[in-house]
């Protein structure tokens, strides 16, 4: 019944939604088909799209009366691609100097520069797990006014974390220097977990993120402790949950990802310690792991290569930490645990976020277990399996192509030609569309 309701709905909104004169038909002519729903690709398929969304998928290639046709027939047509660990506004500078002289002016034209490469790479969705206050909420209001170009934005606006956790900006600082930010960012207590949570959900977060463990990128802190108690995290889960928003957690140490998984969290980001135990847990609690493998690489690169880029006491931090990381996603992977693709690496030019598919199978993930990360897997976590992660009738039109086969290569998604997002075309022939 909840099927034929939505169905009927479908085509009653088809119909009314808008007039002769300003409905827009498109039919994509797709050579190959990887649909996000099925692990088996089809061939020769006609997708139709009104407006922003998806009508159907047809086998054989139709164009009905009217409608633009795309000739897609020489290629890979794909979901949009989907980032569920992504920083809108980071800045490819990550000196302490930054911290200092870069303001919420200079990291919202950031985020414009990282929404449109966004879509140059094929990620027509991201979840930003961590921004200032201003950043990703002006970006989502330019996006869909058409000011700018980007992808959808799920924002969890700043990180929470402890004094002295990953996201406090006091770290590493004299005592005497104070950030007019910083407590927004800091949870002491399950009454203020509570509090910082509605705070944020008032502010527009349209999800949450902890940081029950130290971090890499940050000084000082341990990877290995849990900075969080038990309270503190059932705290901010279950206010989050009641308030109908999704919660993703920082975490490196075992105890940490353990720990957060019992309280109920819906993601651990990195997970490097992870063991046995925890991928049970994971699988018990139905927690996704996201294991961030690009900007593993990118940052234990720059460790070994040119550590003075990096704040004190990170380089030393990434050389012991990331390499884990990359074998804690086979093992979770084979251990069954729910995998989401996430690149915690916007900002940073030189890298094509699309690597991160190879990194996966790299892991040992197979190459359509690595699409489904980052388009399926991805929607689920974020809660909108409705409405993106796959070409399905009622999706928005969210579609890229490559050419050849990416299942037989996977490094091929790194050179996405095409790029819809509901329905408009932003790029085509490997070129992004300049709008009038």
């Amino acid at each position: 019944m909840k099927t034929l309701l939505a169905a009927s709905c479908l085509a009653l909104a088809v119909m009314t939604a808008a007039t002769p004169a300003d409905a827009r038909d498109v039919v994509i002519h797709a050579g190959r088909l990887i649909d996000g729903a099925s692990a088996t690709p089809r061939t020769k398929v006609s997708i139709l799209v009104h407006d922003d969304r998806i009508v159907r998928v047809e086998d054989g290639f139709v164009t009905p009366p009217g409608a633009e046709v795309i000739d897609l027939s020489a290629k890979t047509v794909l979901p949009g691609f989907i980032d569920a660990h992504d920083h809108i506004s980071m800045s490819e500078d990550w000196s302490t100097l930054a911290r200092f002289t870069h303001t919420d002016g200079d990291a919202v034209l950031t985020g414009v520069r990282n929404a449109r490469r966004d879509i140059e790479t094929g990620f027509t969705t991201v979840r930003d797990v961590g921004s200032g206050p201003l950043e990703a909420p002006a970006l989502i209001r330019g996006i869909e006014a058409g000011t700018i170009i980007g992808p959808r934005i799920w924002t969890a606006l700043e990180a929470l974390a402890p004094t002295g956790g990953h996201s406090d900006a006091q770290n590493g600082m004299r005592g005497d220097i104070s950030f007019a930010q910083r407590d927004a960012a800091i949870i002491d207590g399950a009454d203020d977990a509570r509090y910082k949570v509605r705070e944020h959900r008032r502010r527009g977060a349209m999800l949450i993120k902890i940081m029950p463990s130290g971090g890499v990128a940050s000084i000082g802190d341990d990877p290995n402790h849990m900075t969080m108690t038990d309270a503190e995290m059932k705290s901010a889960i279950d206010t989050a949950h009641a308030l109908g928003m999704k919660v993703a957690a920082h975490a490196h140490g075992k105890q940490a990802i353990d720990h957060v998984i019992m309280a109920g969290i819906d993601s651990v980001e990195h997970g490097t310690y992870a063991d046995d135990e925890s991928y049970r847990l994971m699988k018990e609690h139905g927690t996704f792991l996201v294991p961030t493998l690009l900007v593993a690489d990118w940052i234990y690169q720059t460790a070994v290569k040119t550590p003075d880029r990096l704040p004190p006491t990170v380089a030393e931090k990434a050389i012991a930490v990331t390499p884990t990381m990359i074998g804690n996603a086979g093992r979770a992977y084979r251990a069954g645990v729910k995998i989401a693709l996430g690149t915690d690496l916007t900002g940073l030019s030189g890298r094509n976020k699309a690597e991160e598919f190879a990194l996966l199978v790299r892991a040992g993930l197979t190459p359509i277990d690595a699409i489904f990360a980052g388009t399926r897997n991805a929607a689920e976590l974020i809660g909108a399996p409705e409405d993106i992660g796959s070409i399905q009738a009622g999706r928005f039109a969210d579609i890229v192509a490559v050419s050849g086969d990416p299942l037989t290569d996977i490094k091929l998604l790194q050179k996405v030609d095409f790029v819809m997002k509901g329905g408009e075309v932003l790029k085509t022939g490997g070129r992004m569309v300049i709008r009038d």
